[in-house]
């Protein structure tokens, strides 16, 4: 496992954005564990988390100009990236968007900076992938291109369909490379290392067996 993903894994841990027990997913799935977000809500928790980002971005060697975070929880997770590039010598613009258009003041559904070129969208999970199709749709409105996801955590579990998890769908549907910081994967093996998560290891690798992507 690499630096950046044991750090997240262990902040994720200990802000208590990933919980172990029983959680009923919107796909009726049952599952032995669940990451919340919008619990990484300190200064000190966003900061390290966009140093996550920024690392696993890295590692990818993607190719972007500016960076797009789907309303809502995309909307600080792209901010914490941009402010861990900017202290890494990068500075790289941010827009995001609203739910509802305004009518009134600036207008519209966009905020931040004008969406052009290559755009990569920065958010927490994949499940149906619905708010991802959706940041598609904005950003070619917009007149930018898509390029890329990054994620936190992928579940590396099927998605809506065939034996497909729900990052690997995006990239079929729309040829975009999906990155996460860390997988279940990146979790079971961390197991060894927490013991948090080494008593819940038994219902993971049961969970993955039943509901994993094949591919």
């Amino acid at each position: 496992m690499k630096p950046h993903q044991s750090r997240f894994l262990d902040l994720a841990l200990d802000r208590q954005v990933l919980r172990f027990g029983q959680f009923t997913l919107k796909s009726g799935r049952v599952s032995p564990y669940f990451f919340n977000a919008g619990l990484f809500d300190s200064g000190a928790a966003l900061g390290t988390l966009g140093k996550c980002y920024a690392e696993a971005l890295d590692d990818a060697g993607l190719q972007f100009d500016m960076l797009f975070g789907p309303a809502y929880k995309g909307i600080p997770l792209a901010t914490a990236l941009a402010v861990a590039m900017a202290c890494r010598g990068r500075d790289v613009p941010v827009a995001f968007n609203r739910k509802e258009a305004k009518a009134h003041g600036e207008g519209g559904s966009l905020i931040g900076a004008p969406v052009r070129g290559r755009v990569l969208i920065v958010d927490d999970v994949i499940t149906a992938g619905t708010a991802i199709r959706e940041s598609i749709g904005i950003i070619r409105a917009a007149g930018g291109e898509p390029c890329g996801v990054l994620i936190a955590l992928d579940r590396q579990e099927r998605g809506q369909s065939g034996d497909l998890s729900a990052a690997q769908e995006v990239t079929a549907e729309f040829g975009l490379p999906v990155i996460a910081v860390a997988g279940l994967d990146e979790l079971l093996a961390h197991a060894d290392e927490r013991p948090q998560v080494a008593a819940h290891k038994d219902a993971l690798v049961s969970y993955r067996a039943a509901y994993g992507s094949r591919r």
